[in-house]
């Protein structure tokens, strides 16, 4: 009788620990490619990817050097005129409900270089991060082609669309950052005077630095629904646990803001507020990964 249900059971015990046997198989056993490329061919791929990148970030950086008027006259300078296209519509905005008050007759203020070397260094430099911005979609697309081939092909359909997720929000950023924060940071930091005889004339340096800063900054922290779907997939955070601690993350929200903007308040809303919203989008993405994961594992069982 006892070998009798021995029998019985061990085929069942054969099946179960062949099913661990593929599971572990499937996601201990590394990639084909990776089993085929020692580490000296990984640097050498590396080192192509970074070049290729480069190449791209100096082509449009060269381009953007070269169309010195426009780049200068109508981008970089753009937010310091009346006429900028977020002025206007704020313009728009005062006529409808009666007001001329949102409409901006002056900017009180100069831009000067006080060093001999400033408007030059100003142009390579301005002219490089332009580089970055408009090449980072391929120069993404670039790191991904070097760390996919690392991934199982599990987490390569996780991943499915990060080139044109990432790009796509980090140039949304940019805009955000160059439309909306910008021209409302220099338009209060411009007209803000503790005494009328304090004149406001920036250094070209300044005004660039804040500029780049601001885009920058915001196209980087449009990453955060990304964060949150990778970390979601990976079993790291749940949206209970963003729920749970939203209050600490809209404090930690207000200290970035406060790190990446200008020391004024307005600048710092302009951008707590839009990182809140994604950030409560982002709870929603971690619910739909949790019950789309939910699913699959109904379906398995």
């Amino acid at each position: 009788m006892e070998e009798q249900t021995g029998n019985q059971l061990e085929p069942k015990e054969n099946g179960l620990s062949t099913h661990k046997d593929q599971i572990v198989e499937k996601y201990s056993a590394p990639p084909a490619e990776e089993k085929q490329m020692s580490f000296l061919d990984h640097l050498e791929e590396l080192r192509w990817h970074i070049i290729r990148s480069m190449a791209a970030i100096m082509v449009f950086a060269v381009a953007a050097f070269a169309a010195k008027e426009f780049v200068w006259g109508v981008l970089i300078l753009g937010p310091t005129q009346v006429d900028f296209w977020t002025f206007r519509q704020f313009c728009k905005i005062g006529n409808l409900v009666g007001s001329d008050a949102f409409c901006m007759t002056e900017m009180p203020f100069i831009i000067q270089s006080r060093k001999m070397t400033g408007q030059f260094t100003m142009h390579i430099y301005s002219s490089a991060v332009i580089g970055l911005i408009a090449s980072f979609p391929y120069v993404f697309f670039e790191i991904w082609r070097f760390i996919s081939p690392g991934l199982y092909d599990t987490e390569r359909k996780l991943s499915r669309g990060a080139v044109f997720f990432v790009s796509m929000l980090f140039l949304i950023g940019v805009l955000f950052g160059y439309f909306v924060v910008t021209p409302i940071s220099v338009n209060f930091l411009g007209n803000y005077q503790v005494d009328p005889s304090i004149l406001n004339e920036f250094d070209i340096t300044s005004y660039v630095g804040i500029l780049i800063t601001l885009v920058l900054a915001c196209g980087l922290l449009f990453q955060l629904p990304i964060v949150v779907y990778f970390l979601s997939k990976a079993g790291i955070i749940t949206p209970s646990v963003l729920v749970t601690y939203r209050r600490h993350a809209i404090v930690v929200i207000l200290i970035i803001s406060a790190l990446v903007t200008p020391p004024d308040p307005v600048t710092q809303l302009l951008v707590t507020f839009p990182l809140i919203l994604l950030y409560q989008a982002s709870i929603l993405i971690s619910k739909w990964v949790l019950r789309k994961k939910k699913a699959e594992e109904a379906l398995n069982d």
